[in-house]
């Protein structure tokens, strides 16, 4: 199993158990998200409990519905961007990022980082916000939104941030 770390912080905020399709030249992976349902799993163990004197003792087992990427990752939303602020991040976010990148894709990246800038600003109104679990103030942030007419969020990962681990 591949697991896909936070290169700035080493948060764990994607596996190989969820597909990506790489768009905006490689620079950002989209996935597929899906709400799941959390919790309130009833579990018929066969006694009959008005049989031996007692009463259902009413555990208090209740459902969640929750997005499977921000469930087994931890992530943690944060407050929207306007495009003001969303620009500050990133003129940040590069300078925090690309002293980390070998030459190879330090090239690529910043041949094709406003293209993906540009991409997300354009769905600016659209993004939930999120970071990893530690939720540190320089690490990447993680996007979701919902395609037109799709009752579950698409994730958007910059590509170049995360660091491939093996489990």
């Amino acid at each position: 199993m591949l697991v896909y770390q936070d290169l700035l912080t080493g948060d764990e905020l994607l596996s190989d158990s969820f597909p990506y399709k790489e768009i905006e030249n490689g620079m950002l992976w989209e996935v597929a998200g899906k709400w799941v349902v959390k919790g309130a799993v009833d579990v018929d163990i066969g006694a009959n409990p008005s049989a031996e004197g007692g009463e259902d003792e009413g555990v208090d087992d209740q459902a969640v519905k929750v997005v499977d990427i921000v469930d087994t990752f931890r992530l943690q939303e944060q407050p929207a961007f306007d495009k003001k602020q969303f620009l500050v991040f990133m003129k940040r976010y590069i300078k925090l990022l690309t002293p980390k990148l070998d030459e190879e894709k330090l090239v690529l990246f910043k041949k094709h980082i406003e293209g993906a800038t540009k991409f997300l600003l354009s769905k600016i109104s659209d993004l939930q916000f999120f970071v990893g679990e530690s939720m540190h103030d320089d690490g990447s942030l993680v996007f979701a939104y919902y395609k037109d007419g799709a009752t579950d969020p698409t994730f958007l990962y910059f590509a170049y941030a995360l660091k491939e681990v093996k489990c």
